[in-house]
C-alpha cells in the first residue's frame, strides 16, 4: 500500500471506505460522510468532528463487546434486579441483595451463595448479577453444577481436561447453578473440587443451592474431608443470601 499519496486524493469515497474497511472500522465507514455533511453544516471544528467519529466508534466496540460478554456467558435465558419480585418470598434480605448487584464481590474476588427451596428465584438472581456483571465488563461464565461435571467428566476421559478446566477458571465470575438438586458421583465431586480450589482467591463464584452448608456432605458423596475443602475455599470470603417461602412457580395453584 502507497504511503506517498496526496491527502486530496484519500478523500475519494470510494478509497476512504476502503481504508477504513481495512482498519475495521466500522462506524466510522458507515457514518463518514453523514458527520462530514454535519460538520459542514454546524461548522465543527476538525477536532470536533473527528472527536465524534472516534467516539461512535468506541461507543459500538463496547456495545459489541458486551453482546460477546454475554453470549459466551452462556446464560439460558436473561433476567434483570428490576423483574424480581421481592413481595413473593416470606423472607429475603433485599438490602442484601441490592449490595450484590454494586458488583463490589466481583473485584474483591469474593463468593455468594443463595441458599432457598425450589422456585424462589435463586437462579433468577444468579443471572441477573452475571448480566449485571457483562454489562459492567467482566467476563462471566453460568453452567449448573452438574453440566459443569458431565462436561468436565466427558474432557477427562479424551484427554481435554486440562483445556476445559480453564473455561471454568479463567471468568472473573463462574455461576454455579443448582448446587444439590442431582446426586455427584466421587469423580465428580473430585473434578467440581478441582474448578473452586482453582478459583479460589484468584476469581469470583456464585452458587444457588437447596441445601444449608452442614448438608452439603449428601452433595459430595458425604466425603466429610472433601466437603470441609470446598467449603472452606467457598466460605472463606463468601456473603449468603437465605431465600424462604413458597414456590413462585406454584403461586396460581397455591393461590385460593
Amino acid at each position: 500500500m502507497s504511503q506517498n499519496k496526496d491527502p486530496k486524493a484519500l478523500a475519494a469515497p470510494d478509497e476512504l471506505h476502503q481504508q477504513l474497511a481495512y482498519l475495521n472500522l466500522s462506524f466510522m465507514r458507515q457514518q463518514v460522510e453523514e458527520l462530514a455533511r454535519q460538520a459542514a453544516d454546524k461548522q465543527w471544528s476538525h477536532m470536533g468532528f473527528l472527536g465524534r467519529l472516534v467516539e461512535g466508534e468506541a461507543a459500538l466496540r463496547q456495545d459489541r463487546a458486551r453482546v460477546r460478554r454475554i453470549h459466551h456467558a452462556r446464560f439460558p435465558v436473561l433476567k434483570t434486579f428490576d423483574q424480581f419480585d421481592f413481595t413473593w418470598p416470606a423472607k429475603i434480605n433485599r438490602l442484601a441483595v441490592q449490595d450484590l448487584f454494586r458488583l463490589k464481590f466481583i473485584q474483591d474476588r469474593a463468593n455468594v451463595v443463595i441458599i432457598g427451596g425450589v422456585g424462589l428465584g435463586k437462579s433468577h438472581l444468579a443471572i441477573a448479577l452475571g448480566y449485571a456483571a457483562c454489562l459492567d465488563g467482566f467476563r462471566v461464565r453460568f453452567a449448573t453444577a452438574i453440566d459443569i461435571v458431565n462436561t468436565l467428566s466427558a474432557a477427562d476421559r479424551t484427554g481435554l481436561l486440562h483445556a476445559e478446566l480453564k473455561k471454568y477458571t479463567r471468568p472473573d465470575l463462574l455461576i454455579i447453578d443448582e448446587l444439590g438438586y442431582l446426586p455427584i458421583d466421587q469423580h465428580g465431586a473430585n473434578l467440581l473440587f478441582q474448578v473452586i480450589s482453582g478459583r479460589y482467591e484468584r476469581g469470583s463464584m456464585l452458587f444457588t443451592t437447596n441445601k444449608v452448608f452442614k448438608h452439603w456432605s449428601t452433595i459430595f458423596c458425604n466425603d466429610a474431608t472433601l466437603t470441609s475443602a470446598i467449603l472452606d475455599r467457598i466460605v472463606h470470603h463468601s456473603q449468603t443470601i437465605v431465600i424462604e417461602g413458597k414456590s413462585f412457580r406454584m403461586k396460581d395453584r397455591i393461590e385460593p
